[in-house]
C-alpha cells in the first residue's frame, strides 16, 4: 500500500517520523489557538481513536522493528501537560477521562458495527475487521495503560510543579512527569497484552523500544509546551483572557 502515497513515500521512515511528530504538535497549538481549551478536549479523542488504529501497523525505524502510533498517542500528553499548566489539574484530569470514555465507547461501538451482517455488495468488512476486531486482552491492555499513565502524569506534574514552580523550570516538570508516565504507559501495556504470549527478550524489546520513542517524542514537545503557556499568556488563545504569571491557576495541594 505504500504505493497510494507515493509523494511521501519517496522520504524514508525516519522523515515521515519526524514530520509526524511535527504534524501532531502543530495541529495541538492550531487547536488551541483557534478553539482554546475546547480545541484541546477535542484533541484528547483524536490521539486516542488514531494511536490505536496506528498501532496495527508495523514499520522500521532507525533500524528497529516498531508499531505506529507512538507520537499521536504520547502527543495526548503534551495536552494534559498543557492543561495543567495553563488551567490546574482538575481540567487535565477531566482531558484524561474523555480519552478514557473515547476509546471505550470506539472500541464497543465498532464491535457492534462489525456485528451486522453486510449486504452483498460490501466490499469494506474485511477491512474493517482487521482494524478493529481487537482480542479483549489488547483492548484491555490499552485501556488499563491509558488510564494510569495519564492519570499518574497529571498527579506528577502537579507534584513537580510544587517543587519547582520556577517558570524557567517547566521543561524540568514536563520531562519530569511525562517520562516517567510513559514508562508506566509501556510496561503495563506490554505485559498485560503479551505476557506469557511471547519469549522473555521479545518482550523486553517491545517494551525498550516503545518506550525510547516515547521518551523522545516527550522531549521533543517541551517547546510546544513553552509555546502553548506564551500563548494562554499573551491573550492569543480562543475565548481566553490574558493571563499573567501571577494570575496562574492554583496547585494542587
Amino acid at each position: 500500500m505504500a504505493d497510494s502515497w507515493p509523494a511521501l513515500s519517496i522520504f524514508g521512515n525516519e522523515i515521515l517520523w519526524l514530520l509526524m511528530l511535527a504534524a501532531n504538535f502543530i495541529a495541538i497549538l492550531i487547536a488551541y489557538r483557534f478553539f482554546g481549551r475546547t480545541g484541546l478536549y477535542i484533541w484528547i479523542p483524536i490521539a486516542t481513536i488514531l494511536a490505536n488504529i496506528q498501532v496495527l501497523k508495523m514499520v522500521d525505524l532507525f533500524a528497529i522493528g516498531v508499531t505506529l502510533g507512538n507520537i499521536t498517542y504520547a502527543s495526548s500528553f503534551l495536552v494534559t501537560d498543557i492543561l495543567s499548566e495553563n488551567y490546574g489539574h482538575r481540567a487535565a484530569r477531566k482531558a484524561v477521562f474523555i480519552g478514557f470514555f473515547s476509546l471505550l465507547s470506539t472500541v464497543l461501538i465498532m464491535h457492534l458495527a462489525l456485528a451486522f451482517i453486510p449486504n452483498e455488495h460490501d466490499f469494506i468488512q474485511g477491512s474493517l475487521a482487521e482494524i478493529f476486531t481487537l482480542l479483549p486482552r489488547i483492548a484491555l491492555a490499552s485501556l488499563v495503560a491509558y488510564g494510569v499513565s495519564q492519570l499518574h502524569d497529571v498527579w506528577a506534574y502537579q507534584f513537580w510543579r510544587r517543587l519547582f514552580p520556577d517558570d524557567r523550570l517547566l521543561w524540568l516538570r514536563n520531562n519530569a512527569s511525562t517520562m516517567v508516565s510513559q514508562l508506566l504507559d509501556s510496561l503495563l501495556f506490554t505485559a498485560i497484552a503479551f505476557y506469557a504470549l511471547l519469549p522473555r527478550g521479545e518482550l523486553v524489546q517491545i517494551f525498550l523500544t516503545t518506550c525510547l520513542l516515547k521518551w523522545l517524542v516527550a522531549a521533543a514537545d517541551t517547546p510546544f509546551l513553552y509555546l502553548a503557556r506564551a500563548m494562554y499568556r499573551q491573550g492569543r488563545v480562543a475565548d481566553e483572557p490574558p493571563c499573567t504569571a501571577a494570575a496562574t491557576p492554583t496547585i494542587a495541594p
